[in-house]
């Protein structure tokens, strides 16, 4: 079936078109044409059309956890709640967890790429391979340098899912197996580090091409001593998450990372079971985490995740940081993209199957488009 959407403007994962329709056939873009040359839309909506967003750090979603228990049925449930909050793809993630929790998690993914869930990009390990001094929220006992066996696992990981994300401290491993991991097809990415600037140019010679939550639970840029957060605005790093909450990162350390980088910084909302669902208490690892005033907590008060979707990143991006709205919707979207390798994603352009979202003037949430309508998002 062919259908016309239009809307005031639409975003094509790099720059906004307007006076323009889309012309889908089925679920595949045929066409993105003038509208005096699409003909009459069969939907107009006020709002912008783009692609669906991509979140390469999901905790959990629905009320259920990436966690030793993880098997099909919760990523596919995961997946489902963040299509209903206008994601086309995420890659679950696991924090620092038991080699046989890891083991299941991967299992798992495997499974949810044979079955092709629908939203399933791959998995993001975050962790055990860890600095402790820069635990954040992840458990300490559980935290340990990599092995040969975790290597071994890792890349066989990285060969059978579509991506594969590891979060590792170059404390805890050696370039080597940075090297062994990139080369097995994984997307290392330095995070929880308290590692100097030297150590992190080093990870990204040896083969690592991102950071986790930019500025989070790393060491932070000093004139003498730039560490990994340095590493990051000079560019050694060529790309980098980040928790655009308005809580994780003041906006003003956010405008000045996308003054010095033009590209490569992408958003991730670091969400936690809590996302879609309106649950105002969790466990993680049989430590409690609350959820109040916009914050994930533990007992202590150390930030355990973040409590965001990813249109409220993006719209803290554009209006408290100032970021020019073509490159906060590419920083949910092609970006992202990018960075895990998979260009074709996060994108409206002809021969692709993507997942549209509507978004108000303020880059609201307002539709998921279904192939047959705009499905309204989870609350």
């Amino acid at each position: 079936m062919t259908q016309v959407l239009s809307a005031d403007s639409i975003f094509d994962g790099q720059s906004f078109l307007t006076g323009h329709a889309i012309v889908m056939e089925g679920a595949r873009i045929a066409a993105i044409l003038p509208i005096a040359e699409a003909g009459p839309a069969d939907i107009h909506q006020d709002g912008i059309i783009a692609p669906g967003f991509l979140d390469l750090q999901v905790n959990g979603g629905g009320g259920r956890m990436v966690d030793g228990q993880t098997d099909l049925a919760t990523l596919r449930h995961i997946c489902a709640t963040h299509r209903g909050l206008g994601c086309a793809g995420v890659l679950p993630t696991l924090i620092t967890d038991t080699p046989e929790a890891t083991a299941q998690v991967i299992a798992a993914g495997i499974a949810a790429a044979e079955d092709e869930t629908p939203g399933f990009l791959g998995l993001h390990l975050e962790g055990p391979h860890l600095d402790p001094r820069r635990k954040g929220a992840h458990d300490p006992a559980l935290i340990r340098p990599m092995d040969d066996a975790d290597l071994h696992r890792l890349c066989d990981a990285a060969q059978a899912l579509p991506v594969l994300m590891v979060t590792l401290a170059p404390e805890a491993v050696t370039p080597q197996q940075i090297a062994a991991l990139s080369g097995a097809g994984a997307v290392v990415s330095l995070g929880h580090s308290d590692c100097s600037y030297e150590a992190a140019q080093a990870a990204f010679a040896a083969g690592a091409r991102a950071a986790t939550h930019l500025f989070n639970a790393m060491s932070q840029m000093g004139h003498r001593s730039p560490g990994l957060a340095g590493a990051v605005l000079a560019g050694d790093a060529p790309h980098a998450g980040l928790i655009a909450d308005g809580i994780h990162v003041h906006p003003a350390a956010m405008k000045a990372a996308l003054a010095a980088r033009t590209e490569g910084i992408f958003l991730v909302t670091d969400c936690m079971a809590f996302a879609g669902s309106d649950a105002t208490e969790m466990r993680l690892n049989d430590r409690l985490i609350r959820r109040e005033n916009g914050r994930l907590t533990l007992a202590d008060g150390t930030l355990a995740g973040a409590d965001l979707r990813m249109d409220r990143a993006i719209s803290v991006v554009v209006e408290d940081v100032g970021t020019d709205p073509a490159r906060a919707l590419a920083m949910a979207t092609s970006e992202p993209a990018r960075a895990i390798g998979l260009d074709g994603l996060g994108r409206l352009k002809p021969g692709l199957s993507p997942v549209p979202v509507l978004l108000d003037h303020r880059f609201s949430l307002r539709g998921i488009w279904s192939g047959e309508g705009w499905q309204s998002p989870l609350a």
